[in-house]
């Protein structure tokens, strides 16, 4: 089991790390000032900001997770940006990816709820460091529920109105 664990959270924590880069860094995607454009057209005000909450976290998170260190809270931090991602970008789109829907990132979420309460497993930093209350089921939904708090107060702060994006 251990070794399954290691797989799901290094790919898994890899590939949101990568995406998150792509946000931060040109070379790895748009880029900062892109990104931020993108964010704009969707309501978050001033986009460069908004935009590097949301590669830090995607980075970071996946970096934690891939880790296995703090493991709930990389987890966490993957589970609020996918609820931003799901409201704000693709639940209009319905259900499937193929119409820009929400299947990836729900996807992503699930998968990220899943290893926060699984943990990091044997072969993690988390083991290695004595860690293993984190993944007590109170600070496992302790993370998760802030995580979906914090996604609210993203969420709210977006601007939903035809108004001029800023000049960031």
């Amino acid at each position: 089991m251990d070794i399954a664990i290691l797989i799901i959270r290094v790919f898994f924590g890899l590939a949101i790390a990568a995406h998150g880069a792509g946000k931060l860094f040109r070379f790895a995607g748009h880029g900062l000032k892109a990104t931020g454009g993108m964010f704009e057209m969707v309501g978050f005000r001033p986009g460069v900001p908004f935009a590097a909450a949301a590669g830090l976290t995607e980075f970071g998170g996946g970096i934690l997770v891939t880790l296995g260190l703090l493991t709930p809270f990389g987890a966490a931090g993957i589970v609020s940006i996918m609820i931003v991602a799901m409201m704000s970008m693709h639940v209009k789109n319905g259900f499937f990816a193929m119409n820009n829907g929400i299947e990836l990132p729900f996807l992503y979420a699930v998968a990220a709820v899943a290893i926060a309460f699984s943990g990091g497993g044997a072969f993690s930093l988390d083991a290695l460091l004595g860690l293993g209350f984190l993944h007590e089921a109170y600070v496992v939904m302790g993370a998760l529920v802030l995580a979906v708090l914090g996604a609210v107060v993203t969420l709210s702060l977006r601007h939903t109105s035809a108004s001029v994006p800023s000049k960031s």
